[in-house]
């Protein structure tokens, strides 16, 4: 079924960008962090949108305004992937890494394996907050309102289950 809002797009009815933006940033967002780093999507969703009101002359309203906003989305990120410069890093100042004989390595595997232990060890709530904070690098702020919990209840949280990996690390092994 053709879209209300493309028929009037296509008029250049300036309301129906609005009501497009509305509708479908979102779907753009989301389509957008599939392809460019999370740091860009805003400005490249603007640019998608300014070329959606440059050319929506262009649009053919009995065809998909959603297919046809993703068909500008992705060329938008593939346009910015192309521009952007990658930093690189000159062989000659990289480094061999320590103990190249592996001592580091396996001691380094041993120390992650027992915390990953230690942490299958805590009740589900206080493991999942200390792993959004140190492995996803969320903030408690941002724990809390991806787990719709109060800020509270996760500094609680957070506390307890290091208190508790703290007494299970540094108990002996028996």
């Amino acid at each position: 079924m053709p879209s209300m809002i493309g028929w009037r797009l296509a008029q250049g009815d300036e309301e129906a960008l609005a009501e497009c933006y509305r509708t479908y940033a979102g779907l753009v967002t989301r389509y957008l962090r599939k392809l460019i780093p999370p740091q860009d999507i805003e400005d490249v969703r603007q640019v998608v949108f300014s070329e959606v009101w440059r050319s929506a002359h262009r649009y053919d309203p009995t065809r998909s305004l959603e297919a046809w906003l993703l068909g500008i989305a992705r060329k938008r990120a593939i346009d910015h992937l192309r521009v952007r410069t990658l930093t690189t890093v000159p062989l000659d100042t990289v480094t061999e890494p320590p103990d190249t004989d592996g001592r580091d390595t396996a001691e380094t595997l041993g120390h992650r394996d027992q915390i990953r232990r230690a942490l299958a060890v805590l009740p589900a709530p206080q493991r999942e907050a200390i792993e959004l904070a140190y492995y996803a690098d969320l903030t408690q702020r941002e724990i809390a309102a991806r787990l719709h919990v109060p800020l509270g209840t996760i500094k609680a949280r957070t506390s307890r289950g290091l208190h508790r990996l703290s007494t299970i690390l540094t108990r002996p092994a028996a």
